[in-house]
Parts: C-alpha cells; structure tokens; sequence
C-alpha cells in the first residue's frame, strides 16, 4: 500500500461501513421497484369502463329507451349512453373521438331515414375506430354483443378509423413512446453527472442535441423500418424531438437539486405516471380516476394523443395536445433557470469561502514570518550583549 511521506495510511473501511454504504444505495432499486408495482398493477390491473361514451344511433323512443336500460344494466358510471342521429354522424363522432362505439339497430339505414318493412330484420351494426384505442373498441364491442345477442341477431362490427398496417394492435405508438422515453431520461444521467463540469447553458444544449438525435431514431422506428405511421412522418417526429427535449432539460435541471437521486425522481416523471397515464394501453376511460386525471395534462398522453390525431383521425385536438408538450418544454427551461441560480450561488459561496480560506492562509503565514523575524531579533539582541 502507497502512503504519502509523513501521513499516516487511511484506515480501512470496516465491514459494518461497507454494508452500510451497500445497503444505503439498495434504497434506490428498491423504490423502484415499489412505484412500478404501484403504477402498473395500480393503472392496468384490473380495466373496468369508467365514463365510456357510446351512442345509439337513432332518434325514436325505442333508441332512447334502448339508450337508458343499456345505462341502466351497466350500472353505476360505467357507460355514457347518448343517441345520435344517423349512421353518418356515428361515424363522424368516432372520428372526432366524442365516442367509441356506435350501434346501429337492425333495419337503421345510413342515411337515417326511416327503414322500410323488408328492412326491419337487418342486421344489428356496431361502429368502433380501433385506430383511438384497440382496448376501448373491444370494450365496446363486448358491451353490444350482449346487447345484440339479447335480441337474438349476430352483430356486425365494422371499424371506421383502422390503424397503419405495421401497427395491427394500434399499440405501436405507445412502444415508441416508450423508446423515445428510455432514450431521454437514461441520457439525462450522463449529460447530468458526466457533464457537470460543464456551464449548464452547454448541458442545456447537449440536451437539445439529444433530443434531435433520440426524435431521429424513434421516426426511423415508426417510418421505414417497423411501419407504425404511413404518413405525417414528419410530424411525429417533430412531436418527438418536443417530447424527448422537455424530458432532457427537466432531467437536466433536476441533476442539480436531486444529485444521485436524480434517476429515482425521472423514472417517476417519465415511467411510473407517464407510461401508465399515456392512454397508449387503456384510455382514461378503462382506468382509475388518478391515471385518467393524469392523461390531461401528462406529457407521454400528449405525445400519444397527438400522434394518434396527426395520424389517424385528421389533426382533430392536435393544438391541445401540441400545447401539452410545449408546456413541458417551457416547464424544462424553467427548471433549468432555477438551476443555474442555484448552481449560481454554489460557486459563489464556494468561491467566498475560498477566498476566505486564502486569506487565512496568507494571515496564518504572515504571523509565522513575523514571529520568526521577532525571533531572529531576538537572537541578534542576546548574541549582542
């Protein structure tokens, strides 16, 4: 063992130090693993319709009265039953995302008149856009197959938004949200630990960088390579450098306050609500009201809802969904001001504090010279008598 000439050796940690040290750091993967359990089982567990809003389509008492029993039988908030019109509005209200399901009685035309006698043993018709949600459309359809079964007629599903041809389940983009997501909040330890040394304006733009470069890989994901979108590529990807560059400068900024405990506080930002919350397995409609709460304002549901929209259902709510992403990128940048204000104050403290050890330093070594000249004279005085 090498030891500095004249200092005694550091003494070596004892077994006690050593497994409390271990066991302080445990602390962290052992929270993680509570708030995942937490979340996930808390979110997905156990889907039950919540508000689901279906329609019945048709304008007499018999919809009305099919519209309320159908309410009735699923007790408590479970449905919200209304009726439209016609077909066609049915299916513009899909398309808006007003509803998830529409049924069209046996012998309802499209165009909403009146069917005629030979019509009235048609074949009972339920409308889903499975493009929205595959879990709520097969929600739906459970619901109304009951119902037409009940009435003794097969029911005819037909999907009136359909998801890309890569992305079968509609599932897709919720996956690269999730790799969009990894891709962020793991950079956010490097660029916070690694570039500490660096002045938080250029950790600020590595983060940028970063976010360009993650966007670029999630839109060859959803592009050329897996198919998830067939158009409005660029778009998702915009979405996703928004998406992925809040994520780095909030987790940037939160280095400086949180230090090692940095990765625990982004994983529950960014993993335990954001995932669960997306809207990308269950919608807020199938989840407890906390993860549904969660989804208006979160920005993963941003992120996932506004991909949906641009791709799916003709940018219907994509302002809303746009704003989501931007707040959290201004919410980033305020962050990142707090922490330059803070990190502002580290160095000047420490730099005072420096200065003050300094001038110690030359007070302690000023009196040591002046005792040795006294000392001297001294000397020279007793040498001279």
């Amino acid at each position: 063992m090498s030891t500095t000439p004249g200092l005694s050796p550091a003494p070596a940690p004892t077994t006690a130090a050593s497994l409390r040290h271990v066991l302080s750091h445990l602390v962290m993967p052992l929270l993680m693993c509570v708030g995942m359990g937490l979340a996930y089982l808390g979110a997905f567990h156990n889907p039950e319709p919540h508000q689901l809003k279906v329609a019945i389509v048709g304008s007499g008492p018999s919809a009305q009265v099919l519209a309320q029993s159908l309410e009735d039988k699923a007790g408590g908030d479970a449905l919200d039953v209304r009726t439209v019109g016609s077909r066609g509005e049915a299916a513009g209200r899909l398309k808006d995302q007003a509803v998830f399901g529409a049924y069209v009685p046996g012998g309802e035309r499209a165009d909403g008149e009146r069917p005629g006698r030979a019509e009235q043993s048609g074949r009972p018709e339920l409308l889903v856009a499975s493009a929205g949600s595959e879990t709520s459309a097969t929600a739906v359809e459970k619901v109304f197959t009951e119902v037409a079964a009940s009435r003794g007629a097969p029911l005819k599903v037909t999907d009136v938004a359909g998801t890309a041809s890569g992305d079968p389940t509609g599932q897709g983009l919720f996956f690269l949200l999730v790799a969009i997501s990894i891709g962020s909040y793991a950079s956010v330890a490097v660029l916070g630990a690694a570039g500490g040394a660096l002045a938080l304006w250029i950790r600020a733009l590595l983060g940028l960088g970063t976010g360009l470069v993650v966007s670029l890989i999630g839109a060859v994901f959803a592009g050329p390579l897996f198919h998830l979108v067939d158009h409005d590529l660029a778009g998702v990807w915009a979405m996703a450098w928004l998406y992925s560059t809040g994520i780095l400068w909030i987790g940037v900024a939160l280095h400086t306050f949180l230090k090692r405990w940095t990765t625990l506080g982004v994983m529950v930002l960014f993993v335990m609500l954001n995932f669960t919350s997306s809207g990308g397995i269950f919608r807020p409609e199938l989840q407890p009201g906390f993860f549904g709460a969660l989804h208006a304002f979160w920005n993963g549901a941003g992120f996932v809802e506004g991909a949906r929209s641009l791709v799916y259902f003709d940018g219907n709510g994509l302002g809303r969904y746009l704003l989501t992403l931007t707040l959290w990128a201004l919410a980033g940048l305020v962050l990142l001001a707090a922490a330059w204000a803070a990190e502002t104050r580290r160095r000047r403290t420490a730099e005072a504090r420096a200065a003050e050890l300094r001038a110690a330093a030359v007070l302690a070594a000023s009196r040591v010279t002046a005792r040795g000249v006294a000392a001297e004279e001294e000397m020279e005085e007793a040498v001279a008598v």
